[in-house]
């Protein structure tokens, strides 16, 4: 980022608490998750990156309470990195609708509307298409 952009993301950082870090701006927590690992064999506990709603909890939800009771000025969001083979054998969206639903309905947190990119052909022969989730915290 700081490459492509000095001007805007030149004191960008990566950190432990935010994951990312531009100053003045956003403090961000990144998680991936992938159903299948490298070698094509499911992924038994994929979906805990995410869905774990438990204070301290290293899921995007525990990430949602860290960033909340950071104290952080900065603007708090969620990013998700999801992989998907070109036809999904097991689709990302389940896991994805669920985070929002466990977000608004377990632990009382406001998100904005999803921002979603989907990047497809990529090489790797069982994570074939990115998907890129990413949600502001409101409160």
């Amino acid at each position: 980022m700081r490459d492509v952009n000095p001007q805007l993301f030149g004191k960008a950082r990566t950190k432990r608490l935010p994951d990312i870090l531009i100053p003045g701006q956003w403090a961000l927590e990144a998680k991936i998750i992938r159903p299948f690992g490298d070698n094509g064999l499911p992924a038994e506990h994929w979906s805990e990156n995410i869905l774990h709603p438990y204070p301290g909890n290293t899921s995007s939800l525990g990430d949602c309470m860290k960033l909340l009771q950071s104290g952080l000025p900065e603007r708090k969001g969620i990013i998700v990195f999801g992989y998907e083979h070109e036809k999904a054998v097991v689709p990302l969206d389940p896991a994805i609708r669920s985070f929002e639903l466990l977000a608004d309905q377990v632990i009382q947190v406001k998100l904005a509307t999803r921002i979603e990119r989907k990047i497809e052909g990529l090489i790797h022969p069982v994570h074939q298409v990115l998907r890129v989730f990413s949600w502001e915290i409101l409160s």
